[in-house]
């Protein structure tokens, strides 16, 4: 079996300029970052006045830690409808460096389903996740400064709410202290930390910003700390969120690449979808509706983390309706969480009253009996589904599914929410524990009611919640695989993502700066004197 790095680097790769034109684009709509990468302008003359195309969402069963290939399906799909001749874009997320360095590697899809030039896709890009880190670190700068100067209006030192960011998986990082040394010439001494650059509330907001006033709009209500009488400090009382979107002018501009098999690929945005709302931008997704009949996008990991996100704050944000959803099962997944799982995951998509289908992805060393007694289990449950083989076939891995997913499609579908934005935070706390994950109970710790009642008391309760939660279990403990009955989701702290616009529940223990693992993917990962590049995966 070839190494996707390798499949990469043999494929042949069309000019920028040529994919442009599949979505009637032209050389003087994009901005070229080579000869094979390229960000667009955010009004674009074809996409100004067009009618939007079929969205379709594809999601997944609770993964195992390797992932289940989400985004290699996601490329796949594409590439299929592509090929049974429908006028097709896919948009989604940018890699982070924590997880290619890491454990699960690059995020850029697998074999013959693959968005290019995989390499730069998997590192650098064009910047917009540096972009990101930057920016989240300006205002961490801003508020240090402010505390030192002790400028107003006042923050207290104790209850600034703005950690720094780094893209990259370092545990060490997690708890710091600032200001050491220097009789106060280093600024206020102070207990800080790091999280990773895909949870920091600047790449929420990158994603679910309209354009850049939005952006920076958004910045502007961003809460960096409280003062002595607990009354929010916001980046725009700081005078910075001008400064904070100028850093983003170029990152907030979609970029666009292409697929193995030249289908036009927007890659834009990277928020985690256990702590954050795990979907490309939305910029990206809308641009890419009015450029194509179909756009094929993911949301992370299983149904009830990324597809929930997805429909309650994209979805609402972007007044968005999905006409499909694929959901992804693998045997691997499957062996682990069984058939109550999986429908599980179909039950959690239909809440939303949106039609599925479930696509088998194949693994190289499956045993094929096996994925068709999957699928017979599937389809004795009332769900339609195909094998599908993306990795090692490409689009003709999924022609079935693809021309499923078009049936889907032509009937009509409303998206419809589960809990309504006038409730209270606790209400759709409990909403998503007791409908998406089976929930029987739900307990707030002290800390979490006291913040709850905070942030409601600040006017932040009409906000949409955003659950920060293992993606390894249906419950908040990694260890309880299957589809568990009458568990009990503890809900330890909240906290307001202001200017990404929703309130953030941690359920149980969350990290929201990963560690590497006892062998990192960067171990593997070489380049030799003529800078080929080798052990990405």
């Amino acid at each position: 079996m070839k190494s996707d790095i390798a499949i990469a680097q043999e494929a042949a790769k069309l000019p920028i300029e040529a994919i442009a034109e599949k979505i009637g684009l032209t050389a003087n709509d994009l901005i070229p970052y080579g000869h094979y990468m390229a960000k667009t302008p955010l009004d674009l003359p074809a996409a100004r006045d067009a009618q939007d195309g079929k969205l379709i969402l594809v999601t997944a069963m609770t993964p195992t830690p390797m992932g289940e290939g989400k985004t290699t399906n996601t490329i796949g799909l594409g590439q299929a409808l592509t090929k049974i001749g429908k006028k097709t874009m896919i948009a989604i997320r940018e890699p982070s460096l924590g997880p290619c360095m890491g454990l699960k590697g690059g995020a850029a899809g697998g074999g013959y389903s693959q968005v290019l030039p995989m390499e730069d896709i998997n590192l650098h890009f064009t910047g917009d996740l540096h972009a990101v880190t930057i920016t989240h670190n300006l205002l961490a700068a801003i508020i240090d400064n402010h505390l030192h100067q002790k400028n107003s209006p006042e923050i207290h030192p104790r209850r600034v709410a703005w950690k720094r960011v780094i893209d990259m998986n370092d545990r060490s990082l997690r708890s710091i202290i600032l200001g050491l040394d220097g009789a106060g010439v280093n600024g206020v001494m102070r207990e800080d930390g790091f999280e990773i650059t895909a949870a920091s509330e600047i790449m929420a907001i990158l994603c679910l910003a309209r354009d850049l006033r939005d952006l920076k709009e958004r910045m502007g209500r961003v809460i960096a700390g409280y003062d002595s009488m607990r009354k929010p400090v916001t980046a725009a009382d700081l005078r910075v969120n001008g400064a904070m979107a100028a850093l983003m002018k170029n990152a907030i501009q979609p970029n666009l690449a292409q697929t193995i098999e030249g289908v036009p690929t927007f890659v834009h945005g990277g928020p985690f979808a256990n702590i954050a709302h795990g979907c490309n931008t939305l910029i990206a997704t809308k641009m890419a509706l009015r450029l194509a009949d179909y756009t094929v996008t993911e949301a992370g990991f299983g149904a009830d983390l990324g597809a929930e996100k997805f429909f309650h704050i994209k979805c609402r944000a972007g007044n968005l309706n999905p006409a499909a959803v694929v959901l992804v099962v693998t045997s691997r997944a499957f062996s682990m969480h069984g058939i109550e799982n999986v429908l599980k995951h179909v039950e959690n998509v239909r809440h939303f009253k949106l039609p599925v289908v479930i696509s088998i992805n194949r693994f190289l060393d499956d045993s094929i009996e096996y994925l068709v007694h999957i699928k017979k289990l599937c389809e004795d449950n009332g769900v339609e589904a195909s094998i599908t083989d993306f990795r090692e076939a490409g689009s003709d891995g999924g022609v079935e599914l693809a021309e499923k997913v078009c049936a889907l499609c032509e009937s009509p579908s409303q998206i419809e929410y589960l809990y309504e934005l006038d409730a209270g935070i606790a209400e759709k706390i409990e909403t998503v524990a007791r409908k998406i994950y089976g929930a029987g109970d739900v307990e707030f710790s002290a800390e979490a009611t006291r913040a709850i009642k905070q942030i409601e008391n600040l006017g932040y309760g009409g906000l949409p919640v955003c659950m920060a939660k293992t993606p390894a279990s249906l419950t908040d403990d990694p260890k309880v695989p299957g589809c568990p009955k009458d568990f009990t989701i503890t809900i330890t702290s909240a906290r307001v993502s202001a200017g990404a616009g929703f309130v953030v529940a941690y359920c149980g223990k969350i990290m929201t700066m990963p560690g590497l693992p006892k062998e990192p993917a960067a171990l593997s990962i070489d380049i030799d004197d003529q800078g080929n590049i080798s052990g990405l995966f």
